[in-house]
């Protein structure tokens, strides 16, 4: 397959479904006397402070609310998609899987990483899904109008094929589990038109596939299956003004696909309302620098990444800012710039952080050595190469560094 598809599909694939998310802000007054067209338990107190520990990344605590949820309405499948949303973010989380830049530019398709999951926490995630999609047939065999019972089933499916595309790579899977979700919501917006949140699904299933070539499409196994990307980006821009639990995931959601057709300005804009509206949000904040850097605002980037590294020094102000990230993607931009020592310099921060991954460790160390390479220091850079292509864990830059233990680097 050629390149340039082998790098769209996974970024279509990825964004069939959830993106990192979730409800309007927390402290919004919200009555369901007011909003008739969304789930009544969407409004319910605990639901409301579970997303907002959500929108801290305290998942932890956003897990604990929701199986209070779950306990006080085990008959309702919404309940379960909650904590769903919840456990898989916290996974794609600590696995270093929420930095979007992995999948928006990297080809991760043919990319060798392996993500461990524990095994507890994948039985979770099944379970939740499982019982999200039964509790909702039950209810739909009784009542095939129920839209609330349509739209957990297709949440629920769109939530496990983004786990399944950027834990397992499970493509044709999630395009199927992807396309299902679209067909969910489709039929939520047949019986209530008004139902906002079910316009999320379609949006994305509807710009993604408007981006895949045919023959993608045929290899995924939806062939057939239409898209349009200015109806797509409609549809999520009602989703994200309207939208009960799907506000500022379909806001999150543009952003991405702003960001993927190069119209860096607009998806500035959305990013940036959001990085102000949760400031406390690590992953707000760090992806309005990475929009920076991609729009070619290297010294601005690098300003934000700064700004972002001195605010999680600051006791209490983020929930386990997973300070890799941030540090990674400075020192990419300090590449890009030219800026090789320091570049070198924050390689190596983000590989020493004690809860980085392997993945991006090994990877940090792959580039560090590039860095070093290029002032001249041959034996770290060897150090560092050796590193990378360390036995046991993950081996996905091994073949890179390999070869520039052979030869050094000499780009950039």
């Amino acid at each position: 397959m050629p390149i340039h598809l082998r790098r769209l599909l996974p970024l279509a694939l990825a964004v069939l479904v959830a993106i990192p998310g979730g409800s309007q802000e927390p402290n919004q007054p919200l009555n369901p006397a007011f909003t008739p067209h969304a789930d009544p338990l969407d409004f319910d107190p605990m639901v409301r402070d579970g997303y907002n520990h959500f929108y801290n990344l305290d998942y932890e605590g956003s897990i604990a609310r929701f199986d209070q949820v779950i306990k006080a309405h085990p008959q309702e499948p919404i309940a379960y998609a909650y904590a769903l949303q919840a456990v898989i973010f916290r996974e794609l989380y600590h696995q270093d899987l929420l930095d979007t830049t992995y999948y928006a530019h990297d080809n991760f398709l043919t990319n060798q990483r392996k993500v461990e999951i524990p095994p507890a926490n994948r039985q979770r995630i099944e379970f939740l899904t499982h019982q999200t999609e039964t509790l909702a047939e039950q209810r739909l065999k009784a009542n095939p109008q129920d839209k609330n019972a349509l739209f957990a089933k297709g949440f629920a499916k769109g939530l496990h094929a983004a786990f399944i595309t950027l834990v397992d790579h499970a493509w044709f899977a999630a395009a199927r589990q992807g396309l299902s979700a679209r067909n969910d919501s489709e039929a939520v917006l047949k019986i209530d038109p008004e139902y906002a949140d079910a316009n999320m699904a379609v949006g994305i299933q509807q710009f993604a596939v408007a981006s895949l070539p045919g023959m993608v499409r045929v290899v995924v196994g939806i062939a057939g299956v239409g898209g349009n990307k200015e109806k797509g980006l409609r549809l999520l821009r009602i989703s994200a003004e309207k939208g009960i639990i799907t506000s500022v995931e379909s806001r999150t959601t543009l952003s991405l696909f702003l960001r993927h057709d190069a119209r860096y300005p607009e998806a500035l804009a959305v990013q940036h309302a959001l990085a102000e509206q949760f400031p406390h949000d690590y992953l707000f904040r760090l992806e309005e620098a990475n929009l920076a850097k991609d729009k070619g605002d290297g010294p601005g980037a690098i300003a934000i990444y700064k700004q972002v590294l001195a605010d999680a020094r600051k006791p209490g102000f983020f929930v386990d800012p997973r300070l890799q990230m941030a540090l990674f993607g400075l020192a990419d931009t300090e590449r890009g710039q030219n800026l090789v020592a320091d570049a070198s310099k924050h390689y190596l921060e983000a590989a020493t952080q004690p809860d980085c991954s392997d993945w991006l460790r090994k990877r940090a160390e792959l580039n560090a050595g590039q860095m070093l390479d290029l002032l001249h220091d041959r034996a770290a850079a060897i150090t560092h190469y050796q590193k990378a292509v360390a036995p046991g864990g993950d081996q996905s830059q091994a073949e890179a560094a390999r070869r520039y233990l052979q030869t050094a680097y000499a780009g950039r």
